[in-house]
């Protein structure tokens, strides 16, 4: 798998989240003389992956070069309910006009992480990989994937650019999976190409036009298993649609290649994070 740069919109995410939020000014922040100092303690108040470093520390930067961070814990690392992720000094106003922004990334990347890990532990010990998608928040799809992968899972595609997924109304409109595929090995040779199949004829076609990858889509398991038999190594195959977590162990028996699902990028519910000043 080609190395990915999670951070390359890293700036730009933090720059554009701060500008919704700030615009013309903090005007609760306002309030506080500018010379007052604060330290502060932000905690998880559940048990979580912890995920999302790098865009709090942009935050505060871009705020306020000058606040101190101290994190305990780890990209990656678990955290218990009510443990400290990183503590905060430096002026108050910056503080508090950083804080919303910066938990606001550190909630969604760690729920990421979080439910990837969940899905990833119940493919422990078998060969099945744990695949993302493409179903992420708009903006924030190397941020996404990013914690997909420091929660334990894989990524797949990033985007339209760097593999091909030929899917249903691809097929209508090349005419067949042999023409999709033909013209996908043409123009582009040294890209992964991946075909979505609805039956085992499907399968066949995939397997006799040369697809690297055939996607198995709402298969029972009995098919997954015709699929591999049927697939003999020729291709990886990759379980999708409607994959619920505590059936991830039964459809890696059927010997398939990857699992994906969207549900590890778009049905997290956000960290329960709290940010409390210290009195001195």
């Amino acid at each position: 798998m080609k190395k990915i740069n999670y951070f390359e919109n890293l700036n730009l995410n933090v720059r554009h989240a701060l500008e919704e939020d700030i615009k013309t000014g903090d005007l609760t922040a306002s309030l506080i003389p500018k010379t007052t100092q604060a330290e502060a303690t932000v905690i998880s108040r559940e048990k979580a992956i912890v995920c999302g470093r790098p865009w709090v520390d942009e935050v505060f930067k871009q705020v306020d070069s000058s606040i101190e961070i101290k994190w305990f814990k780890a990209e990656g690392e678990p955290v218990e309910a009510d443990e400290t992720l990183f503590t905060l000094q430096g002026p108050a106003r910056s503080i508090l006009t950083a804080e919303r922004s910066a938990l606001n990334f550190l909630q969604t990347l760690m729920a990421t992480a979080t439910v990837a890990n969940d899905y990833a532990k119940h493919l422990e010990g078998t060969h099945t990989k744990l695949l993302d998608t493409r179903k992420t928040l708009p903006g924030l799809r190397l941020a996404q994937k990013y914690a997909v992968a420091c929660g334990g899972a894989q990524n797949h595609r990033i985007g339209l650019y760097d593999a091909i997924l030929i899917k249903e109304n691809h097929i209508f409109s090349a005419g067949s999976i042999a023409n999709a595929v033909s013209q996908a090995k043409s123009l582009y040779p040294e890209i992964t190409v991946e075909v979505e199949t609805e039956n085992l004829e499907e399968v066949q076609l995939a397997l006799d036009a040369g697809a690297d990858i055939i996607m198995l889509d709402n298969f029972t398991l009995e098919m997954m298993e015709k699929a591999v038999n049927l697939s003999h190594g020729k291709a990886k195959l990759e379980v999708s649609g409607n994959v619920e977590i505590q059936h991830l162990p039964e459809l890696a028996k059927t010997g398939v290649d990857f699992i994906s699902t969207g549900a590890i990028t778009k049905h997290c519910r956000a960290i329960d994070l709290s940010m409390r000043f210290k009195s001195k």
